[in-house]
C-alpha cells in the first residue's frame, strides 16, 4: 500500500492534510501513523527509535528457526541496542515461558518506547539502560542478538533516515565498531555448553566481522546468510 493510502487509512480525516504535507517532506509514514506491524506485533515508533525494517523481521525469523532446530530450552537472552524493543517483544511473544530476555540500550527515550511496546503486547522483558562499552554484567546467556549501528559515516543512504536517531544508524571503523565492542564485552557471558549469537550486518561487513569473532571466540562456528534481496545481511555464531 502506498504511503498516501496508508495516511488516508490510518489518520483521521481532519488531520490528513497536515500528515500528507509532512509525508511530502520525506518524513517517514511510520512516524506519522505512530506504529508498525513487526512479526505480528504492534510496535509503537517515534523519532526516539529506529523504524523496524523487513530485514530485521527476517533476523528474528532466522534466529527462531535456529533456536528451535537446535532444541534450545530455558533460553537466557540478551538483546544489545533494543531501540523500540521490537526484536525482544517478538521473541518473547513467540517463546513465551521458554525465554527470559535482558534488553539494553544507551537511550532513555528509546527504552521508554520499548517498555510501552512490551506492555501493549503483554510481555515481560528486563529492560536496562546500559552503554555496551561499559557492560559488566556477569550473567550467562545462551542467546545474544543485536542489530547495532553498522552504517559507515561516508555511506550513501536514503535521505529519509535523517529523521531517525543517528546514534542507531552510524558507526565508526567503517561500520564495524560496535561488533568489535560487543564481541569483546560478551565473550565471557556465553553459556559454556551451547550458544547462538545473531547479528544483522551491513552487506559488505560479513567477512570482517567473522574475523572479529574468530579473534574473540576462536572455537565458534560462523555462518553468513542473505536477506530477501540476496545481500549478505546476517551473521550467526554458534557452539
Amino acid at each position: 500500500m502506498a504511503d498516501e493510502e496508508l495516511i488516508k487509512k490510518y489518520i483521521d480525516e481532519d488531520k490528513q492534510e497536515i500528515a500528507l504535507k509532512k509525508l511530502r517532506t520525506g518524513y517517514p509514514v511510520q512516524y506519522i501513523i505512530g506504529n508498525v506491524d513487526f512479526f505480528n506485533c504492534n510496535i509503537i515508533v517515534n523519532e526516539s527509535v529506529l523504524i523496524p525494517r523487513f530485514e530485521t523481521e527476517y533476523l528474528v525469523q532466522k534466529s527462531i528457526e535456529r533456536l528451535e532446530k537446535n532444541n534450545f530450552k530455558n533460553i537466557k537472552a540478551l538483546e544489545i541496542g533494543t531501540g523500540s524493543g521490537c526484536i525482544s517483544v517478538a521473541l518473547k511473544k513467540h517463546f513465551s515461558k521458554n525465554i527470559e530476555i535482558d534488553a539494553i540500550d544507551i537511550s532513555e527515550k528509546a527504552l521508554k518506547v520499548a517498555k510501552k511496546n512490551s506492555e501493549i503486547n503483554n510481555v515481560t522483558i528486563n529492560f536496562k539502560k546500559c552503554d555496551i562499552r561499559k557492560f559488566n554484567n556477569k550473567n550467562k546467556y545462551n542467546f545474544i542478538i543485536s542489530n547495532p549501528p553498522y552504517v559507515p559515516y561516508n555511506s550513501e543512504v536514503s535521505p529519509n533516515i535523517k529523521f531517525e536517531p543517528q546514534i542507531a544508524i552510524y558507526a565508526e571503523n567503517n561500520g564495524l565498531y560496535f561488533y568489535e565492542v560487543i564481541l569483546e564485552k560478551i565473550k565471557d557471558n556465553l553459556d559454556s555448553d551451547s550458544f547462538l549469537i545473531a547479528f544483522e550486518i551491513g552487506d559488505q561487513e560479513g567477512n570482517l566481522i567473522k574475523q572479529l569473532v574468530q579473534k574473540n571466540i576462536p572455537n565458534a562456528k560462523v555462518t553468513i546468510e542473505k536477506d530477501y534481496n540476496n545481500y549478505e545481511r546476517y551473521l550467526f555464531v554458534t557452539k
